[in-house]
């Protein structure tokens, strides 16, 4: 048993949806018509690329594309994090990338070896979907992990500055906003973790049962996937705010506003 395909008709319906955020946006003025369509528009377009591209990939099945892919993949996610925070790019953007990369796919090798059990632990069908819903959570929790600790740093100057004053080391003062910003980026994911199956079906799970498997099968499948996203996502959120406690301060402890984008 397979998903029913959606018709054009269907597709033509499922966009009439949008009608109703559409007109909720201009009877209260809210001026998000225009990225709603923007969105909708790149979405559609993106996603009927990577259709045809994974189809290909699928069919291909080259371990050294599908690894190049995932890389991609971490690059655009990592230029994603910086664009969207409050930081320029200049010199995090290579070691935000190798700390997504060695998270990421450390995490994906691991998952798809000792997790799943394949024998091809680059297999397109396993890797390229599930580095894509790892990269993803991970990519959310960095922005605002970078933003909360940005914002913490400028609101607390003084009291920051007082603590490096009375002898401090930088990771010592600057430790109590780390913990700060790791917590508000990981709660959405614990909360999800902690809601799934009574409050709302992931994607995956919906899509597997969907698809014609049993939902026991897609149940372990969600857990093992919530469990690998978990742990990816405290593991970059963490590398990244360290990244930044490195490059984003001088060596007498000053935050390096230069780096901020309205500086």
């Amino acid at each position: 048993m397979s998903a029913v395909d959606i018709t054009t008709t269907g597709m033509v319906f499922c966009f009439l949806l949008l009608i109703i955020p559409i007109f909720i946006s201009y009877q209260l003025k809210l001026k998000l018509i225009n990225p709603t369509l923007e969105s909708s528009l790149r979405m559609t377009l993106q996603l009927i690329f990577v259709g045809f591209f994974l189809t290909f990939v699928f069919d291909l099945n080259s371990s050294l594309l599908n690894m190049l892919w995932v890389i991609v993949m971490i690059i655009v996610a990592s230029y994603t994090v910086l664009r969207d925070s409050e930081l320029k790019q200049g010199s995090l953007i290579v070691p935000l990338a190798g700390s997504f990369a060695f998270a990421n796919i450390g995490i994906l090798l691991y998952f798809n070896n000792f997790v799943i059990g394949l024998t091809d632990t680059l297999e397109a069908r396993y890797l390229i979907p599930i580095a894509g819903m790892v990269i993803g959570n991970s990519l959310r929790a960095n922005i605002v992990a970078i933003n909360d600790f940005c914002y913490q740093i400028q609101r607390d100057e003084n009291r920051y500055l007082s603590s490096l004053s009375l002898g401090a080391e930088k990771y010592e003062a600057l430790k109590p906003y780390m913990r700060k910003s790791l917590r508000n980026s990981l709660k959405p994911t614990i909360a999800n973790m902690a809601t799934v199956g009574i409050v709302y079906l992931p994607g995956m799970m919906t899509g597997q049962i969907i698809a014609g498997s049993s939902p026991l099968n897609a149940v372990e499948y969600q857990i093992a996937i919530m469990i690998a996203i978990y742990v990816s996502t405290v593991m970059n959120v963490m590398l990244g705010v360290l990244i930044l406690m490195n490059k984003g301060f001088d060596r007498y402890g000053i935050f390096k506003k230069e780096m901020l984008k309205d500086a």
